[in-house]
Formats: C-alpha cells, sequence, structure tokens
C-alpha cells in the first residue's frame, strides 16, 4: 500500500492530500530515509512524522485497505 494512503488509513493524517504534502515535504521518513508518497510501505518499516515541534514514531503492525475507524490504531504501535 503506498505511503499516502496507509497514512490516511490508519488514521495518522486525516487525508490523504495532507499526507501526500507531507511526504512531498519531506516531513515523513520510513526507516531513517525521508519517503515519497508512492513508498510501498510494509509490516515493520517505522514510519516518523514531523508535526511542526513535535515527532511522532511508529511501527508499522499491520496493512490493511479498510479499516473501521475504531479498529485504525491496530494498524501500528508507537515507538
Amino acid at each position: 500500500m503506498r505511503l499516502d494512503k496507509y497514512l490516511k488509513v490508519s488514521r495518522l493524517i486525516k487525508r490523504r492530500t495532507v499526507a501526500n504534502d507531507a511526504c512531498d515535504a519531506a516531513r515523513i521518513s520510513v526507516n531513517g530515509k525521508p519517503a515519497k508518497a508512492s513508498y510501498q510501505v510494509k509490516v515493520g518499516d517505522l514510519i516518523e512524522i514531523a508535526f511542526g515541534q513535535r515527532t511522532m514514531r511508529v511501527e508499522v503492525l499491520n496493512v490493511a485497505e479498510h479499516v473501521l475507524k475504531g479498529d485504525a490504531a491496530g494498524l501500528y504501535r508507537e515507538v
């Protein structure tokens, strides 16, 4: 699954276009490297998201196309 779509499905970022813009601005890195929106997310990847002053690190636990709001947090684990 594409990185921008994963960020939206997991509800780490609210909209896919915002996730795409964040990737273009190099605010998202995967496994320590800046990632493009087209990066294919795999289980075990470490995603780092820069939100202004705060940085959030998550590990991908599962990749699913459709997830209910309550189950979205099960796709990742905060590190």
